[in-house]
Formats: C-alpha cells, structure tokens, sequence
C-alpha cells in the first residue's frame, strides 16, 4: 500500500484527502459501519509507522486494533457512521451503507478537500468531491485506513450487543452467518439487532 492516489491528487492542489469504507454490509446481525479518515496532504509524507495499513481483512484483530490508534493519531479526522439494522431493512444495505459513508463525512469536524470511496457506487447527497474505486480498500492508502477505523468499531459494537444479547455468540462471530451463529438463532429466535430482510431471517 503506497499513497499513490494521493499523491496525484496532491499535486493538483487537493490538501485534505479523505477515504471512506464501510464494515458489516454482510452479517445478519447488528448495525452497518462506515469510517471516513482524512490525512493532510499539504506537504509531502511517508507512510512510517502506518506501513501496515491495507484491506482490513487481510490484517488479524490484533494488528487492527493497533493501527487504529495510529490511525487516529496520524489522521486530522476519523469520524464513523452507524446506521441500525432497523434502517437496513427498510432501505436494504447498500442504501444503508451509503448512508453510513455519508454521516462519517457530514459528521468530520475537518471537512475533507475530496474523498475517495470503496466500491462502485458515490455516495449521494454527499458534498465534496469523491471517486468511486471498486476495490478501493486494497488499492488506496486513506480507504484502507477507513476500513480499519470501520471494522474495529463494529467490532467493538457488536461486543457490546453481545452483553446486551447474550446467547447468540455476537462477540465471536460479529453478527455473520456461522453455524454456531444459525444454530443459535433456531434455538433463541431473532433478537431486537438481526436483519429481518437478510435470509434465513426473511420468510
């Protein structure tokens, strides 16, 4: 991972770079979170101590949770979006996780010059100028920070519903569809966080 997508854009005046990446578009339990880092460009950097910084999935718990103090120490801004599982069912995911990228934008306290996304869809109603990348998340430096920032929080939230819920072995599975987690739902039923429009739970 290199700042390349960065750069480039550094060099035609944008100062403030962000990236956005969403976590939890496939569980069938719990919220969809979005995280929006945005690194200043105004002068050029090295990546340093941020070299790990990749796709979220392709780094252990451990390493996440590391970098994302980092992260936010390196960043001028890290904000999150949640957007409830309620939501989700009435809008479906990817509205909802669109809608996730854009609260993690409109909630900065330092507006981002441009702002790159993960995926194939911009995000709506969103006003800054942003791209689009499918497989942003392995290719640029601020989204893989994003989806860092993304994952630990819903991680951590979904700890917490695991206390809240107990049963359902949230704090192990995060909410995706395991067997444990499928054989737990047919003995307890849905609880007040699972996606009603995700199968098995629609009928």
């Amino acid at each position: 991972m290199d700042l390349t997508y960065e750069n480039k854009l550094a060099k035609e005046g944008y100062r403030l770079i962000g990236g956005c990446d969403e976590a939890g578009r496939g569980p069938l339990a719990g919220p969809v979170v979005a995280a929006c880092a945005v690194f200043d460009f105004s002068s050029p950097w090295t990546i340093g101590e941020l070299s790990l910084v990749r796709d979220c999935k392709k780094l252990t718990a451990k390493q996440r949770v590391k970098l994302f103090s980092l992260i936010k120490e390196r960043a001028v801004a890290v904000e999150i979006g949640v957007v409830s599982n309620k939501i989700i069912d009435k809008i479906n995911i990817l509205q909802a996780s669109l809608l996730a990228m854009r609260q993690s934008v409109d909630k900065l306290a330092v507006k981002p010059d441009f702002v790159f996304v993960d995926g194939q869809f911009s995000i709506p109603k969103l006003a800054v100028p942003q791209t689009a990348i499918i497989g942003g998340d392995g290719l640029v430096f601020s989204v893989a920070a994003a989806s860092i920032i993304a994952k630990v929080s819903r991680d951590w939230l979904l700890d917490e519903y695991d206390k809240k819920y107990p049963g359902y072995g949230l704090a192990q599975h995060k909410g995706y569809g395991t067997r444990l987690h499928l054989e737990r739902l047919a003995a307890l039923g849905p609880s007040p966080i699972h996606r009603m429009s995700f199968k098995p739970l629609l009928k």
